[in-house]
């Protein structure tokens, strides 16, 4: 009708109407943060979620049915019942297979008109999938109450899997102490970003985090303490495992980190005989760093690491636990040689393995060992070395990755010792090229630390976290061949409504065109 009524018009000598050209999807698989390897959108293919929507999930893929279904309820109000077949009820198919190019962490999605399939080869790789499917949602999936709109996934197909195995987040839970409940909020807001573990920094010169049962008042004296005689706080050993089965719902390994030997004021302060003289250190709530020491020629020092290594190895599944071994400036170099070379056998008795910032590289750690890369990037030749033996380095660049720097000098909270770190600085590195004789197959991932100097609330994490948490996910997940900054600004615009929809105090960095 429309063609035959253009004509005519035509015919009598008038102006035609103009024909509209279709308007640009409001989302589209091509703006998923992290960028997929391959993403090819169908503008009309999109799948519309109704009451009779059901999830059918393969046997081993239960969890993150529920998970998803745990997504989508609060928002749609639809039941979405997990079944193991769809019968032929409209469905997002969860399935479990054997696809050699995406490995345990990848997956390959498609969305038409008559589903949803999501595959990988394991769980994991459903999770991480999950992550792509919700954002092809409109964003007011996020809400927490029902949202009476039409529910429509974007259609496209991807395939997609990491780059590197390790993306990282690590929150700092000694400066400033942080709930269960907090550290929970910020494991849902990361696993969104295919962050896929969580390293707790548990004690410091300010306050030590973690029951020990047989060193009872490291956390009911130490505990007692943080930055600016802020109140402190630790997690019962119950509390800690309650942490990491809820990570591990998320899929997220948590990676706990006693610092020594030096950043040990909290416990020095706590026992006095963890000092050489047997006399008790005074508390500390400044943020001065370097000046602390654990007792290198004392027994009880090795008595007391092996007690909290053994205990806190037997509540962390993971497999690595973080020995920290940074900024020891109070430490000789010939005891920081003997603290690690006796420490390090510890942790492996007690079945895990060494992570640790990058100056254990110089104590020649086994090669299970993963030294973690803080600097500003350039000639180490210590870490050099570890790559060459077969270490790999997990890259954390204080002028890059570090969440705690200021955005601008004007940002009301962080630090800017290792400079002012804006989003696009956050997103302008390449983790195989920063330490040169650290090249692709040497880096184990990335990770952006959190420290808390100056963060208090899940407010002042999440302003200091996004937007550039998932700029640095992306480094860590994506093709190094996906990453273009004009892309990332535009796709990161799209996920503030979700954010916001979240609750999500994030930056509005002016970089960015924020819708």
């Amino acid at each position: 009708m429309l063609t035959a009524a253009v004509v005519s018009l035509a015919a009598l000598g008038l102006p035609t109407p103009a024909v509209a050209a279709p308007a640009a999807p409001e989302r589209s698989v091509t703006d998923i943060v992290p960028a997929p390897v391959s993403a090819t959108a169908d503008p009309n293919g999109g799948f519309r979620l109704t009451p009779w929507t059901v999830i059918s999930a393969d046997r081993g893929a239960g969890q993150v049915a529920d998970y998803l279904r745990g997504l989508l309820r609060p928002a749609t109000g639809y039941p979405l019942p997990v079944v193991p077949h769809s019968g032929g009820l409209p469905a997002i198919s969860l399935e479990l297979g054997h696809d050699g190019r995406i490995g345990t962490e990848g997956y390959r999605l498609r969305v038409s008109r008559d589903g949803v399939s999501l595959r990988a080869n394991t769980a994991d790789g459903l999770f991480e999938g999950v992550q792509s499917l919700r954002q092809l949602l409109p964003p007011a999936i996020d809400a927490k109450t029902v949202q009476h709109r039409t529910w429509t996934v974007a259609g496209g197909t991807v395939l997609d899997y990491p780059r590197f195995g390790e993306r990282g987040a690590m929150l700092d839970v000694a400066r400033h102490f942080f709930t269960p409940s907090q550290v929970k909020l910020y494991l849902d807001q990361v696993a969104q970003y295919k962050i896929n573990t969580l390293h707790l920094h548990l004690a410091d010169d300010q306050g030590w985090r973690i029951e020990i049962k047989s060193w009872p008042k490291l956390a009911t004296v130490g505990g007692l303490g943080a930055v600016n005689g802020d109140p402190g706080g630790y997690y019962t050993q119950a509390q800690y495992k309650d942490i990491v089965a809820y990570a591990a719902s998320r899929h997220i390994t948590v990676i706990p980190e006693i610092d020594m030997p030096g950043h040990t004021n909290a416990a020095q302060a706590t026992y006095a005989e963890l000092n050489c003289d047997g006399v008790a250190v005074p508390p500390r709530t400044d943020t001065e760093v370097g000046y602390s020491s654990l007792c290198i020629s004392s027994p009880v020092t090795y008595r007391f690491v092996e007690d909290v290594v053994r205990e806190l190895a037997a509540i962390t599944p993971g497999p690595y636990l973080h020995i920290g071994g940074d900024e020891a400036h109070a430490t000789p170099p010939a005891d920081y040689q003997t603290f690690e070379h006796k420490v390090q056998p510890i942790v492996a008795k007690y079945g895990k393995k060494i992570t640790g910032w990058h100056e254990i590289a110089k104590t020649s750690p086994p090669v299970s060992a993963v030294p973690q890369y803080w600097d500003f990037g350039g000639a180490n030749p210590d870490v050099a070395a570890a790559a060459a033996r077969g270490n790999k380095i997990l890259m954390s660049p204080a002028n890059y990755a570090y969440l705690d720097m200021k955005y601008t000098s004007s940002t009301p909270l962080g630090q800017d010792w290792a400079g002012l770190v804006e989003l696009r600085d956050s997103y302008n590195w390449d983790p195989a090229t920063l330490v040169p004789g650290v090249g692709e197959a040497q880096v184990a991932g990335i990770e952006a630390p959190l420290w808390t100097e100056t963060i208090r609330t899940s407010d002042d994490i999440e302003f200091m976290a996004f937007p550039r948490l998932p700029a640095l996910a992306e480094i860590g997940w994506s093709p190094r061949s996906t990453h273009n900054w004009d892309a990332l600004r535009s796709r990161l615009a799209k996920q503030s409504p979700r954010w916001a929809a979240q609750g999500i105090d994030f930056y509005h960095s002016p970089q960015v065109d924020w819708k």
